[in-house]
């Protein structure tokens, strides 16, 4: 009923926040004779900051059009590689990608869009030929196309690695550096000769019980029975996916707010200052921001409640407990398989959302890896996102990452 409730809100503020942002314009607009009067930057930039927050948040396009190789601008183009129900194979082809080191970057399915990444991937094709696991919004997939479990992400991550492998390099950011290492050690286990030469684990939850950090704390304190009957809910009629269960989007972006809401609201006062102070390019960096943050999907509710059951609360990876379901034979999961492919880990000295040491284990768990082979950073003043965002990203940890690739291709 929640879910239900949450659509008749969005279509009751649909035209309040439509008219909000045409009074904005008409206020602020050169041609409009109503922003040449008294205080019409106070109106237009209240009416702006009403729209921004009122409206609904479609996903974002990534937008990456060309690039910079060695001096030279080209060409970058989106391909759909392969399709599956609940993910896109997505390749940001560039021209002259000839001999480039091939990278699988597999992005978080933990309430953003893929295009969270969007730094990351503009900054790897400089020098990489990349591909990016772009999940798809579980209220868009129909019930025909049945459940979607950890179990089947794997599945995904393997399948993905055999396409583009033997020569593929693993990067996965926060959430899939658990079933990346899943996968990998899977593919070892099995001898698979297109098992990837490098896997690059960013800021991910590979054993909560290091540095707990709120969001772990919450999956621990909660008994199981409590995500199942208070953040799961099916999809309303309006969408593909009617009926399917899911952990929608909004509550986890409520909850994304909760944790820092003093951060959030200092943010929208600086904003609407920047409006009327025609600071535009403060005012524009804050809209893309939000554009990409309050942009949300829905996660399935199998994959999610195996989330939180295996990773947060059985810790069935560090506990050497994890064993596969039907769909991938009933294995038991051992990262101690894993011996040809390399492993460099990445965390940041101020992560508030992956804790100190929680990336760094899977160094303990992957015993069969040579310590030669074996490599880790911490980055200093570095937050969660700072790790795959930002200026710290491009000058401190993409160049090690790069380095790391060259190595091992």
């Amino acid at each position: 009923m929640l879910y239900q409730l949450h659509e008749l809100q969005r279509n009751f503020l649909n035209p309040v926040t439509a008219f909000a942002e045409g009074v904005s314009q008409l206020y602020s607009h050169p041609a409009s004779p109503f922003s040449y009067m008294p205080f019409s930057r106070e109106i237009s930039a209240g009416y702006e900051l009403l729209h921004r927050l009122g409206k609904d948040y479609e996903k974002p396009v990534f937008g990456i059009t060309e690039t910079t190789v060695r001096g030279r601008k080209v060409e970058v183009t989106e391909e759909i590689t392969l399709t599956k129900p609940f993910c896109e194979l997505r390749h940001f082809a560039r021209a002259g990608r000839h001999n480039a080191p091939k990278v699988l970057v597999c992005a978080p399915l933990s309430g953003h869009h893929s295009t969270l990444l969007r730094d990351t991937v503009r900054q790897l094709i400089t020098e990489h030929d990349v591909y990016l696991t772009d999940w798809t919004d579980a209220r868009m997939v129909p019930m025909s196309e049945g459940s979607f479990h950890l179990d089947d992400y794997v599945a995904y991550l393997i399948e993905f690695i055999q396409l583009l492998g033997p020569d593929v390099h693993v990067i996965s950011v926060c959430q899939p550096t658990v079933p990346a290492l899943v996968a990998i050690s899977l593919m070892a286990a099995a001898n698979d000769p297109k098992s990837p030469r490098s896997m690059i684990m960013m800021g991910g939850p590979i054993d909560t019980r290091k540095s707990p950090t709120e969001v772990n704390t919450l999956a621990t304190t909660k008994p199981f029975s409590w995500f199942e009957q208070n953040v799961i809910y099916r999809v309303p009629a309006n969408y593909p996916g009617f009926m399917r269960r899911v952990y929608p989007g909004f509550l986890q972006h409520a909850g994304f707010v909760a944790m820092n809401p003093d951060r959030h609201f200092n943010s929208h006062w600086q904003f609407y200052q920047h409006l009327v102070e025609g600071d535009g390019e403060s005012a524009e960096n804050h809209r893309q921001f939000y554009d990409e943050y309050n942009a949300v999907l829905d996660m399935d509710a199998d994959y999610y409640l195996d989330t939180i059951k295996m990773v947060f609360q059985d810790h069935a990876l560090p506990n050497g407990t994890w064993v596969t379901g039907e769909s991938l034979g009933r294995q038991k999961v051992n990262p101690g398989a894993i011996k040809k492919t390399a492993l460099f880990t990445i965390e940041g000295e101020l992560d508030d959302i992956s804790g100190s040491g929680q990336t760094e284990a899977a160094h303990g768990l992957c015993s069969g890896i040579p310590k030669t082979r074996k490599q880790h950073y911490t980055a200093p003043k570095c937050g969660h996102y700072g790790i795959f965002a930002g200026r710290r990203w491009r000058e401190t940890i993409y160049p090690q990452i790069a380095e790391f690739i060259r190595k091992y291709d």
